[in-house]
């Protein structure tokens, strides 16, 4: 098993957001005009992107990563996938796991993510905390 280095891991989270805001940001739109015109608060109408937001990256990473796939488009594209330590399919739930960690990996500067480049099996915090690995197919 060959560990995906962390410049390939960063190619694929680009393409990963491109393809998830392709979703957010038209229904966001659409979502404010239609609200806007019934006089809705502008904070709920941002509050409300932002909850849509999280739930589309929510599902968008926790079905594609814990599905036959193994991955999103991003990995795909890329030939890397998300396995548990044993190289095999991981679960729903782990891959639920994997997808809250990444907030931890994120508000503590990035570092979660930066660990990728310095660690052995080229790990994230989220990837420990969730017991996976990002592989080369």
């Amino acid at each position: 098993m060959t560990y995906a280095g962390f410049w390939k891991r960063v190619a694929a989270s680009l393409i990963d957001t491109f393809v998830t805001l392709i979703v957010i940001v038209p229904v966001s739109l659409v979502m404010g005009i239609l609200m806007g015109t019934s006089g809705a608060d502008p904070d709920f109408i941002e509050l409300s992107g932002n909850i849509f937001g999280l739930l589309v990256g929510w599902f968008y990473y926790t079905l594609m990563e814990c599905s036959k796939l193994q991955g999103t488009v991003g990995k795909i594209a890329l030939g890397i996938k998300v396995t548990d330590l044993d190289g095999n399919q991981i679960s729903f739930g782990k891959a639920n796991g994997r997808y809250f960690c990444k907030i931890i990996s994120t508000i503590i500067l990035m570092i979660g993510y930066i660990m990728v480049a310095f660690t052995e099996k080229k790990q994230g915090l989220h990837d420990m905390m969730a017991g996976c690995l990002v592989v080369n197919k």
